[in-house]
């Protein structure tokens, strides 16, 4: 059964022996972010059934100047926790499940029809459903006046940061056009108890819908209005609101205002799911309820027009003004530098709700391996087959932890024609937020990918660099901090496959080293009682 709320969650983490509650008085400026960050690194842990990075879940039961509130942090550190959270005993699981639904055909004639009403129940079954305010544990206190985030032990994870981070938000807005609603996680500094930033990068589909609604909204203003033309010339500039995520430009408009919503303390699935590069025209929730097999239960807000998690911790509700930006920064980011000091849109909070003794849930960024990396990999397993649909010769793809995802891609393909990896490399930098990937490293389908030492051995030995190295230019990461301009760089493709004679290798192509199998299976036999070990 999927977890209802974050505390359903927290006691599964406990039973499971994958919590670790700290009753010691902890400052939630930078002691709570070292603390997780010394554990996140360790090698297993008790109540670990595998090793290696990943210490336990933290809950934070004595923080200092919140006397009773409690802090959840590394909820998802490891690879056992992450497949408890999504309640499957293999990643792979969930990725059958997404290859099922897009292999899932239209039927023909009335019995087809008839077989796919089951499949079509069971699709049913993730949308979400919104419930009365009433039975809407979020709504246990509402707060519309004299009111402060702060009243919530936000924290300072590193010493330059910029201040006070919100880091495990879900980000709600809604798409005018089409009513879709959609869930993003982005990082939001504390500037008082009322405002907060918005770190909404731009390059992404949304952030272009918002310059268009800026550019009608500045040549409908017969007047000239200053504030329209001084967002508009924002718009067209490198920086300013261009600096913006997916889905908020597809918020609901109010004049010039995004209406906004902010979730913290989710169930799990829901956290997972505001993460996952989805389609554009998928809902965050409906993915939530795929992933759960059952619906996410929603409740509308107070002073927004937008539906948020029922079963959250706490609320936040407001707008951005478009025409509105703030210094954001500096921040200790997943790449284990800090990102610079930028303008970003500012939210205004108009009103609070949350449970009564809210759990705040919060995450940590920084030098990998750390909680982010264990989601990562959640998502490159789960989403392989999307990535498969595009480019089916792909066998299998690894985000090395250390190239925090978005700097190097590691695939292995079926090769069956000259030029293929080329063609993979150019699909991946075209395919969604793999458009940022620094580093793309094509290998054959017989080199096992998740092996380092194997993908250095090949890679080193099959290439030769002047022949088998492409360098494009194009959008970068915005938390790249090595390219030319902002945004904007360059990314190279190395062909590690088998060259053919048709890609210009005139030379035989030499076996790898491999010892025959009867061997290996004698010297296995008698391998113990050599005692070599």
């Amino acid at each position: 059964m999927a977890y209802d709320d974050l505390r359903e969650w927290i006691r599964a983490l406990d039973k499971a022996g994958e919590l670790k509650r700290i009753r010691q008085e902890v400052d939630p400026i930078l002691e709570i972010a070292e603390i997780t960050d010394r554990a996140s690194k360790l090698r297993g842990h008790p109540g670990a059934k595998a090793s290696g990075p990943g210490g336990p879940a933290l809950l934070f039961e004595n923080i200092k100047g919140y006397p009773g509130s409690t802090v959840l942090m590394n909820q998802f550190g490891s690879e056992r926790r992450m497949k408890l959270a999504l309640e499957v005993d293999s990643l792979d699981e969930v990725a059958a499940r997404i290859r099922a639904l897009l292999e899932m055909k239209s039927p023909e004639g009335f019995l087809g029809k008839l077989k796919m009403l089951p499949m079509l129940a069971d699709v049913g079954k993730f949308f979400p459903r919104v419930i009365a305010a009433k039975d809407a544990p979020c709504k246990e206190v509402i707060l519309r006046e004299n009111f402060s985030v702060l009243d919530f032990p936000v924290l300072q994870c590193w010493p330059m940061d910029g201040g006070r981070y919100i880091t495990l938000p879900c980000v709600v807005t809604r798409d005018p056009k089409t009513g879709k609603r959609n869930v993003g996680m982005y990082r939001m500094q504390v500037y008082d108890g009322q405002t907060t930033g918005m770190h909404w990068q731009r390059q992404k589909v949304a952030a272009e819908h918002l310059r268009d609604h800026l550019r009608h909204s500045t040549a409908a203003d017969a007047t000239g209005n200053a504030a329209a033309a001084r967002v508009q010339r924002m718009a067209e500039t490198a920086g300013g609101t261009t600096n913006l995520q997916p889905h908020t430009a597809q918020a609901k408009v109010t004049g010039d205002r995004l209406e906004v919503a902010v979730a913290i303390g989710t169930d799990p699935a829901t956290s997972f799911s505001a993460i996952v590069p989805a389609p554009p025209e998928v809902e965050e929730y409906i993915i939530a309820g795929f992933l759960r097999q059952a619906p996410v239960e929603l409740v509308k807000c107070e002073s927004v027009d937008l539906e948020v998690p029922a079963h959250a911790e706490i609320i936040l509700e407001g707008y951005v003004e478009l025409d509105e930006l703030r210094s954001e920064g500096p921040f200790g980011d997943h790449t284990g530098f800090y990102t610079m000091a930028e303008d970003y849109p500012v939210f205004h909070i108009t009103c609070i709700t949350h449970r009564k003794g809210p759990i705040y849930a919060a995450t940590i960024v920084g030098k990998p391996p750390m909680e982010d990396a264990w989601m990562g990999k959640a998502v490159e397993r789960i989403f392989l087959p999307l990535m498969r649909m595009t480019l089916p010769e792909i066998v299998d793809i690894n985000l090395p932890v250390e190239g925090v995802f978005h700097n190097l891609m590691i695939v292995s393909i079926r090769k069956s024609y000259a030029g293929q990896a080329r063609k993979v490399m150019n699909g991946i930098w075209s395919m969604g937020q793999a458009m940022f990937t620094k580093c793309v490293i094509v290998v054959d389908e017989v080199c096992d990918v998740q092996d380092l030492a194997e993908v250095t051995l090949r890679v080193a030995n099959n290439i030769d660099p002047e022949r088998d190295i492409q360098f494009t230019l194009g959008p970068i990461d915005s938390l790249d901090h090595a390219s030319r301009l902002p945004n904007y760089g360059s990314k190279m493709g190395i062909d590690a496959t088998r060259k053919w004679a048709a890609e210009g290798l005139t030379r035989p192509w030499p076996q790898m080293i491999e010892m025959d199998p009867a061997t290996k299976a004698r010297v296995d036999a008698i391998w113990k009682s050599l005692n070599i070990e």
